[in-house]
């Protein structure tokens, strides 16, 4: 079995994969560019899902599966992937850890006002009364979307003393979560969150999800946090009611165009903090991602078990 990866891990990654599984032919390239003219050998490919098109599947006709090492699937060609019923893995989950910590570093920014703070340190000016802070304990974290990496920002939300609420497609009961809410009842959910945290892919569905009309319904000191996709709300919404102040701070690390041009009003905003989609980088990704893949292929050579991550292809997830 021939299996293409248009993504380079570490030599270690790779000396593991080709010592665990030695009956199989292994190639690594560092994008699909390089590996184009290997395609029609592959059986399995291994992408980070944003360079496959059409063409480059029809290419590919001994294709069975797709392992796409990250979380993200909006770019993939599920039209041409269905039609040849090949099967799709992701590596969802993989970003849990560190997207669960950015979220409570970034909420901790705002609740104890580092910034403030490190503007009055660097003018060396020591006044108590011009900094207003706030506790965690006993204030409500929304969680929409509630996944793997929903799931974990909830577990610590409850560390923090907080009610935890969240959103998803069914409403059904979820760990570490106080209270789940249907889609259809987003407004009830908005209008109940301190701090609100979208983890939510880009799907037909959740694409501009978010209007001004939500964010007016918020309460004004409330926290809107991003690390989901940036087309869960158009940025000139999110421009004007930061402008008119209808809710206290929105942390983004997610934007509708990438990366954000210089020119961008959320720069200049105080009541902005920008990063850049750094929330799910950490130097264990590839091996987490590996590892999901790892298991899978002895499933996948084994013809039994379950898959992990397995996506409905007519869903997108």
């Amino acid at each position: 079995m021939f299996i293409l990866s248009t993504v380079k891990p570490t030599d270690a990654i790779i000396g593991e994969l080709k010592d665990s599984f030695r009956s199989e032919t292994f190639l690594f390239y560092p994008n699909i560019k390089e590996a184009e003219g290997d395609l029609p050998k592959a059986d399995i490919l291994i992408t980070l899902g944003e360079d496959l098109t059409p063409d480059l599947i029809a290419k590919a006709t001994k294709l069975k599966w797709v392992m796409v090492v990250s979380a993200g699937l909006e770019k993939m060609p599920f039209e041409a992937l269905k039609d040849r019923n090949i099967m799709v893995t992701n590596a969802r989950g993989i970003h849990k850890i560190p997207m669960a910590e950015y979220t409570f570093s970034m909420i901790l920014q705002v609740a104890k006002q580092t910034k403030q703070l490190y503007e009055l340190e660097k003018q060396k000016i020591w006044d108590r009364t011009l900094v207003q802070t706030f506790e965690l304990g006993g204030k409500t974290l929304g969680i929409l979307g509630v996944g793997a990496i929903g799931g974990e920002i909830a577990r610590l939300g409850k560390a923090f003393n907080m009610k935890v609420i969240g959103v998803n497609r069914s409403g059904n009961a979820h760990q570490n979560i106080d209270e789940m809410y249907a889609m259809e009842k987003l407004d009830e959910f908005l209008q109940e969150a301190d701090c609100i945290v979208s983890v939510l892919p880009s799907t037909n569905e959740t694409t501009y999800l978010l209007t001004e009309s939500h964010f007016r319904s918020m309460k004004s000191n409330a926290i809107f946090i991003n690390v989901g996709r940036g087309d869960l709300v158009k940025d000139s919404v999110l421009v004007k009611v930061m402008r008119e102040k209808q809710i206290a701070h929105a942390i983004l690390d997610v934007f509708e165009t990438e990366p954000l041009p210089p020119t961008h009003p959320f720069w200049s905003m105080d009541n902005v903090t920008v990063t850049p989609h750094i929330s799910s980088i950490t130097k264990n990704y590839m091996p987490r991602a590996f590892e999901i893949f790892r298991e899978n292929l002895k499933v996948y050579n084994n013809g039994e078990g379950t898959y992990i991550n397995l996506i409905d292809l007519d869903r997108g997830y």
